[in-house]
């Protein structure tokens, strides 16, 4: 255990094949935030280039490298970090989030963490003002964050980068959803949260790991931590075109008693509208009663512990 002399401000970041951008990461952290630094760099199982605690020295930074068994993608690799230092660090006065690659800038941490001196924020998020990305990848985003608010009923403008208070943590670390998506959960934890408007910087060293189907499944994984929500709104829409099928069928019925139908229209439009009708409505009930599932089905606890090979560091425990 890390006890009261620790370090105050502790920075978790997952490292994925990405030992020469990190590396430089580690020193400008230790540059900004000085000798109150702690990191906690977690390996999501890398092989060709796995990180060690050397690189956490060489900053001359204090610190520990947690090894997992396998890789388990940086969302569960910022879970099972954020776990560990709620169990093994003590003292601390807040815990940033953050990428390895260089675009969450550590000079930008001074920035985001102002914020949190107030009593009435818990959170903070970086919203991003200038990326530096295709226009592929804004497209995509943008079209993201328009499904994310039209299914949810949320708005979501921001990723990892965030200063979190210990209780705040402690909260985000007893929710299964920060499993599934880190942003995600926040909003869903009813924390206070506060925005700072940050630059992104670009990738140190390297190539993205993050390809269009990582991305695909990143932003349908946010959807899942709502996934009552969105049940709903899909059995509410399908539910309101089911309504207007009836409606159109027996506007049908109407103008065919009246005369006004042309031979083999009356057919064909009733029964489009009876399949419209049909489909919908099963769709509903589905959606339903998957929301009446997803309610009252128990997720079981996850025991980061079981994903953890090493920790390496003279801070480790």
């Amino acid at each position: 255990m890390i006890g009261p002399a620790a370090p105050r401000v502790a920075v978790v970041t997952p490292v994925f094949e990405d030992r020469a951008a990190s590396s430089r990461v580690f020193r400008e952290l230790r540059e900004t935030l000085g000798t109150g630094l702690f990191i906690v760099a977690v390996d999501d199982g890398s092989v060709s280039e796995p990180l060690d605690y050397a690189s956490i020295a060489a900053a001359q930074a204090h610190g520990v490298v947690i090894r997992l068994r396998r890789n388990v993608g940086h969302q569960r690799a910022i879970a099972i970090g954020l776990s560990w230092v709620a169990d093994n660090v003590t003292d601390l006065a807040q815990i940033v989030v953050m990428d390895s690659d260089g675009e969450d800038l550590p000079q930008s941490i001074p920035d985001l963490s102002a914020p949190l001196a107030s009593p009435d924020v818990d959170v903070v998020v970086a919203q991003r003002r200038n990326r530096v990305e295709t226009w592929r990848f804004r497209a995509f985003y943008l079209v993201y964050k328009w499904l994310f608010h039209l299914l949810s009923g949320r708005a979501i403008s921001f990723g990892n980068f965030m200063a979190l208070k210990p209780a705040a943590m402690r909260r985000l670390v007893a929710m299964q959803e920060l499993w599934i998506h880190v942003a995600a959960c926040v909003l869903g934890s009813r924390l206070r949260v506060a925005m700072c408007a940050l630059d992104r910087g670009p990738r140190y060293a390297g190539q993205s790991k993050m390809n269009f189907v990582g991305l695909a499944l990143h932003g349908f994984r946010a959807l899942m931590v709502f996934a009552d929500d969105v049940l709903v709104r899909v059995g509410i829409a399908c539910a309101a075109v089911a309504a207007l099928s009836v409606g159109g069928g027996i506007a049908a019925i109407v103008l065919k008693l009246l005369g006004f139908a042309t031979p083999g229209w009356f057919s064909v439009a009733f029964g489009i509208l009876l399949l419209m009708f049909l489909q919908t409505g099963a769709i509903t009930l589905m959606t339903l009663m998957l929301a009446g599932v997803a309610r009252s089905a128990a997720t079981p606890g996850i025991e980061y512990r079981d994903f953890i090979d090493e920790v390496q560091g003279g801070d480790a425990q």
